[in-house]
This record gives structure tokens, C-alpha cells and sequence, in this order.
């Protein structure tokens, strides 16, 4: 299974970067910002050197991966982000074909857990990546005793990584993340109309920016300011 090279902009969207994660664990990005540098602890303490991301849908496990390889790669190394839906079923091919890289990304492995083949492949590929210095950095809905997986020596492993928990924002934190993401596109929200985003996206931050980049577009297009009666004419006439 071949993965396309893109340039780092296109595989890595600018919204998804480790400075750009809002309320983070203590001690999370500088751990992930370690890792994709190559100066965390190697050796005998290689079995942390694996990240489990685990979260609810929507709270932020897939910037966490993207970032990651996006700073691996602003680094001078390479890596690898792989969303297991892509390749459930025939996940030994994919996990091959990223060999070679320095740091891989696995999103979403609520989808390969009772898979066995997928989660055999998975075990194999851990450890050869374990002998060979990768970072493997994971994300799953729950901790790898909950989301169904089979292979006992599968969780055993996942098990030892270190676990990074990320649960929903708090409205100050949802603010933040839409404030900095308009400010990145050039776009002024009033607190109204952040007010009035906030109620419509809710807790699920997952289609933040393909929001503000329609709502980007929509305003250049009617050169008006975001305001609510522009967020409401515009996106209510989307639903319609």
C-alpha cells in the first residue's frame, strides 16, 4: 500500500499543529514535541517511547497525531499518519509500507479491535518497531482494555505505552479554539457571534475548520464582517 508524498502543508492542515492545541495535559505537547525531535529516552525505557492517545470523538486525538508528525517532519525526519479506517482488513500491507519511517501514527484503532489478522499485523508491526527505534503513536476512543481488542499480548503492549487522556473542552477552552483558528484565517468573530458558533458546533470541535474555512469564503464572497445575522443568513441557508 503505498502512501502519497504531499507537501507538508496538505498532509499536515496549518489548524493542527502541537502550539495550536488548546488545554492540553500537563506535560503533553512537550512530550510529543520530544518525541518528534528524536531527544526522548531510548534503551531501556523504550517500551514509553509509544504514545496511546485515548479520548471521546471530537476533543482533539487527531490534531494531537497530525501535529506530531507535522513537527517530526519540521525536524528533518520523516514520518507517517495512517487512519485505520483506510486499512482495515489489510492492515499488515499498509503497517509495511510505512517502514522506514521515523514516527507512525495510527488513528482510530476502535475499528481494527476483534479484526485478528488486523490486530496480529498490528502486534507484529509494534514490535518491530520497538527493536528499530520508532515512535508509534496511537488513538482510540477508550484505553486499549475497552475498545474490544482480542489479542491479549495486542493490549499487553498497547498497555505500556505512555497514555495521554483527553476529554471535552469547558467553554472557556472551546472559545479559545475558535478564536485562534479564525484569527490564523484573518477572521474577526465579536463575542456574538463566538456566542452564537459556540451553541452550533457544541462539544465536537471536528468540523471546526471546515466551518470557518466556508465561513472564510462566504465573506470575501459578500465582503460583510462575520456577524450572527451573517452566521445565521449563511449558514442556515447551507441547511435549507
Amino acid at each position: 500500500m503505498s502512501v502519497p508524498q504531499l507537501p507538508l502543508a496538505l498532509r499536515y492542515p496549518p489548524d493542527q499543529r502541537l502550539d495550536a492545541f488548546v488545554h492540553a495535559p500537563a506535560g503533553a505537547i512537550e512530550q510529543l514535541r520530544a518525541l518528534s525531535q528524536g531527544t526522548h529516552a531510548q534503551g531501556a525505557h523504550a517500551s514509553r517511547d509509544s504514545v496511546y492517545v485515548a479520548g471521546p470523538a471530537g476533543v482533539g486525538k487527531t490534531h494531537l497525531l497530525l501535529a506530531t508528525c507535522a513537527a517530526t517532519e519540521a525536524a528533518g525526519r520523516r514520518a507517517a499518519y495512517l487512519p485505520l479506517v483506510a486499512a482495515a482488513g489489510r492492515l499488515r500491507d499498509a503497517l509495511e509500507a510505512l517502514e522506514g519511517n521515523d514516527l507512525i501514527a495510527l488513528d482510530g484503532l476502535d475499528v481494527i479491535a476483534g479484526q485478528r489478522e488486523d490486530e496480529v499485523a498490528l502486534f507484529d508491526a509494534h514490535n518491530r518497531a520497538r527493536a528499530a527505534g520508532v515512535v508509534l503513536l496511537y488513538a482510540a476512543r477508550d484505553i486499549p482494555d475497552a475498545i474490544g481488542l482480542g489479542l491479549p499480548d495486542l493490549r499487553s503492549r498497547l498497555g505500556q505505552c505512555t497514555r495521554i487522556t483527553l476529554g471535552p473542552l469547558d467553554e472557556e477552552g472551546r472559545r479559545e479554539v475558535l478564536r485562534q483558528r479564525a484569527q490564523r484565517r484573518g477572521l474577526m468573530l465579536e463575542d456574538a457571534a463566538l456566542d452564537w458558533l459556540l451553541r452550533r458546533v457544541g462539544r465536537d470541535l471536528g468540523g471546526l475548520t471546515a466551518l470557518l474555512d466556508r465561513l472564510d469564503r462566504a465573506s470575501l464572497a459578500a465582503q460583510r464582517r462575520i456577524t450572527v445575522p451573517f452566521l445565521r443568513q449563511t449558514l442556515e441557508k447551507g441547511e435549507g
